[in-house]
């Protein structure tokens, strides 16, 4: 049994485990289930290949089997503000929206702002309908709302 790997694979952990909780983004804690994982093959004496291939396989499988189930219940009562809140809205085109001329200006609750369209070459003439796909810089990415 190596210990000093033992206590680098340790430090590895305690590192990310400090990341996370700065962060909380849920960025670093599936490394540290590996680095977890690779810490017990180090006190159990597998070579340092098969400890770095632990850690990666379990990185793996934590980050594809618990990342979904977790992104789902980390944020689920998230609120939207601002500008993100515009997603998903109807607007009414109030100047002609034209990508080539790069003009076009939607109102969306009583704001004005600038617009595309989401595929080049495609005009919505004022008061069409449109629905907000994106944002992006000043501008909303808008498509005509289709009727259902």
């Amino acid at each position: 049994m190596d210990l000093s790997m033992t206590v680098i694979w340790l430090a590895v952990l305690v590192a990310l485990v400090v990341i996370e909780l700065l962060t909380m983004g849920l960025t670093t804690i599936w490394f540290a289930g590996g680095a977890l994982v690779a810490t017990v093959a180090s006190l159990l004496g597998a070579p340092f290949a098969v400890q770095v291939i632990l850690f990666l396989v379990a990185s793996g499988l934590l980050l594809y089997f618990t990342r979904p189930l977790a992104v789902k219940y980390f944020n689920k009562d998230r609120i939207r503000t601002n500008a993100e809140s515009l997603v998903g809205r109807q607007a009414i085109v109030i100047s002609e929206i034209d990508n080539l001329q790069g003009i076009g200006q939607v109102n969306v609750g009583g704001m004005e702002w600038s617009a595309r369209t989401r595929v080049d070459g495609e005009k919505l003439p004022v008061g069409t309908v449109a629905t907000i796909l994106a944002i992006n810089g000043v501008k909303l990415i808008v498509e005509e709302r289709k009727e259902v």
